[in-house]
């Protein structure tokens, strides 16, 4: 794995020819010989992954420019960033650190972001990102040396020094081609102002509501850097995978690079020690040491191993199980600690439920002398289709069959994937906190917002800020989300007193909100404004609007007034009024008077009623009884004429 990266470096930066020349040295001559073999192989197919770069100022330069993405730092997939040009008068090519010579290309609060223009060569390009990024650069431009088409930036081969700062990279860049270079160095020198932007929204094709990726891979955990990196990037993606794959929002295959060993070299030790089914399938010793430690031919069969781990799993409508076997595989038998062997698999295995005499049936035999369909199926994918070009770095990330690039981490991953959704069809995860753009810690991103009650209409998203009135406690904002928001609906007077004034003197407070749909700021009785800004007491005394009786006396209070009167009189507010208090007096005695009569009149209208009532049920009784005496005598001279009536 170490191998392929070190070559890839050589084909694509050639800004590391030497060291890669030192590097390929420690290797014997039949080992050079293959990897130049397969690299030949491949090479002519190599896809440079694009991204647009359009001019907006000045007019003579005014257009659009294809970039090549870097291999590190995190591209804005899905989104855009625009930027001022700035060329540096020293250290041009940025090889060294912009800050001990006073450089600082930090943009001003409320200015573009800062695009710094290096030039090629000298040193790693990841260097030249490190250094801009450290003296506040929101994206690099590299501009190529020479006439050629466009090649991948690609980060080093991690030592001591680079690994420092690679996996620090946070911010994108690319390579432009030399004519184009010249043409925006003109501008910059000529004092104009350069706007451009840099735009990833096509970098990864977005056809549908369903995302197909795939990362090719390595069971190999002692290449460095490369391997750490790659192992940190499974485990932290894992959750976010299975959730998209669990949901049908996207369709993930694992791959394995693997090379063979030429017929002629099938029998030597270098092919007998990397390779299985005699040559066929190979991969680099993980030590780079053929007399020690692990073999290349281990990695290759725990590789195809992971692949049926892979291929069981997916028949039984499981296939996010190949992220649980691959973390446990490289928590628990690990290279370092002598425990990468079948042995150590299978118990991962058995831990996940899955089948392992399927897994082995998949298989086959590592020793037979004739093509495994698994792995011959791997080594035909790694040829480039379409828009894809030959895998031949490790890890490689594939999204909607276009090779992403940049850093292998969670959150820029994530947010490559969610650009390859047909917009209006991205699942929750999209919007998550992992794939913010963060526009909004700048200016807030140009949105409306409340500093005092910390609302904002600014709201990251993985295909940049957008300006919408928030949603708060319930609570619906509306306005165009630029230069307002105001909040509307029931339960608004509870969030910054829904935008109205509002003010408190001596205990007392007065608010102009109005808790109903209309959303209305309306000031309340004895106050006057806008009911949004201000509202001023009205003084109802200086305007004659209280206390206008001869004995009143006004004094007015902050939303209201008090009106007294002179002597012992007393004010009635509702006649605004004064009387004497004997007057009062004397109209409440015969109030109580009058009280007392009324009282009395009605109490003998009651007698009455009652004394009425009991002499008519007396009479109706009496009269009933005199009835009863006569109706029987009626009844018995009836009877006795019938009898007569008979005899006759």
């Amino acid at each position: 794995m170490g191998s392929i990266k070190k070559f890839t470096i050589t084909l694509n930066t050639k800004d590391s020819q030497k060291q890669n020349k030192k590097e390929t040295q420690k290797f014997p001559a039949l080992t050079r010989f293959l990897w130049l073999n397969l690299f030949q192989s491949v090479v002519g197919r190599f896809v440079v992954e694009k991204n647009s770069l359009r001019v907006v100022s000045p007019d003579d330069i005014k257009g659009t420019y294809d970039s090549a993405i870097g291999n590190f730092g995190i591209p804005q997939y899905g989104g855009s960033l625009p930027g001022t040009v700035v060329y540096p008068k020293e250290n041009r090519k940025g090889c060294r650190n912009f800050e001990d010579s006073g450089t600082s290309f930090k943009s001003k609060s409320g200015a573009m972001p800062t695009f710094v223009l290096v030039d090629r060569g000298d040193c790693f390009f990841a260097l030249k990102v490190w250094n801009a990024q450290n003296a506040g650069a929101a994206a690099v431009l590299v501009a190529d040396n020479v006439d050629e088409r466009l090649i991948t930036m690609d980060s080093p081969e991690a030592d001591g020094s680079s690994a420092k700062y690679i996996e620090n990279i946070t911010i994108p860049s690319a390579l432009i081609e030399k004519s184009f270079a010249e043409k925006l160095k003109k501008a910059v020198s000529a004092g104009e102002m350069v706007n451009v932007n840099l735009d990833w929204r096509e970098a990864v094709p977005h056809p549908d509501d369903r995302v197909e990726y795939e990362l090719w891979t390595s069971s190999n955990d002692e290449c460095g850097f490369k391997c750490d990196m790659l192992m940190k990037y499974v485990k932290d993606f894992k959750g976010a995978a299975q959730i998209l794959e669990k949901g049908g929002y996207t369709q993930f295959t694992p791959h394995y690079i693997t090379w063979y060993c030429p017929q002629a070299f099938t029998v030597s030790k270098q092919c007998k020690s990397q390779c299985i089914n005699h040559g066929r399938y190979c991969a680099p010793d993980p030590e780079q040491d053929f007399s020690s430690g692990y073999e290349g031919k281990d990695v290759v069969v725990e590789n195809l191993r992971q692949l049926c781990v892979f291929k069981v799993a997916n028949e039984t409508n499981k296939p996010w199980v190949w992220w649980d076997y691959v973390t446990d595989f490289q928590i628990r038998c690990p290279m370092k600690e002598k425990k990468y062997n079948k042995e150590c698999a299978d118990a991962v295995i058995k831990s996940l439920g899955l089948d392992s005499r399927k897994i082995e049936k998949c298989m086959g035999d590592p020793n037979a002398d004739e093509d495994n369909p698994v792995l011959k199926e791997e080594q035909d994918a790694q040829i480039g289709k379409g828009t894809r070009g030959d895998v031949t770095i490790l890890p490689t990330l594939v999204v909607n069959n276009r090779q992403y690039r940049g850093k292998l981490e969670k959150g820029a991953v994530l947010k490559a994937i969610c650009a390859g959704f047909e917009e209006t069809t991205e699942p929750a995860v999209c919007l998550s906190d992992d794939v913010e753009t963060n526009e909004c810690l700048d200016n807030n991103g140009g949105c409306w917002q409340d500093k005092a009650a910390n609302i904002t209409a600014c709201k990251d998203t993985f295909r940049g800020r957008v300006c919408e009135c928030p949603v708060v406690d319930g609570v619906q904002f509306k306005g165009d989300g630029y230069s307002s928001c105001t909040a509307s609906g029931r339960g608004r007077c509870k969030l910054n007193n829904g935008g109205c004034w509002h003010d408190t003197r001596d205990g007392h407070t007065f608010s102009a909100c109005v808790d109903n749909e209309e959303g209305k700021c309306s000031c309340p009785p004895g106050f006057k404004g806008d009911g949004v800004k201000s509202c001023e007491d009205i003084d109802e005394c200086r305007e004659k609007k209280a206390c206008q009786c001869p004995e009143c006396s006004c004094k007015n209070t902050w939303g209201s007034y008090e009106c007294s009167c002179s002597g012992e009189l007393l004010y009635i507010r509702d006649h605004d009024t004064c009387i004497s208090k004997r007057a009062r007096e004397v109209k409440s005695a015969w109030a109580a008077v009058w009280a007392i009569l009324i009282g009395l009149a009605m109490a003998g209208g009651g007698a009455y009623v009652v004394y009425k009532y009991r002499l008519r049920s007396y009479m109706d009784s009496e009269i009933r009884a005199i009835m009863a005496q006569y109706m029987p005598l009626d009844s018995q001279n009836e009877v006795q004429n019938h009898v007569n009536e008979d005899h006759a």
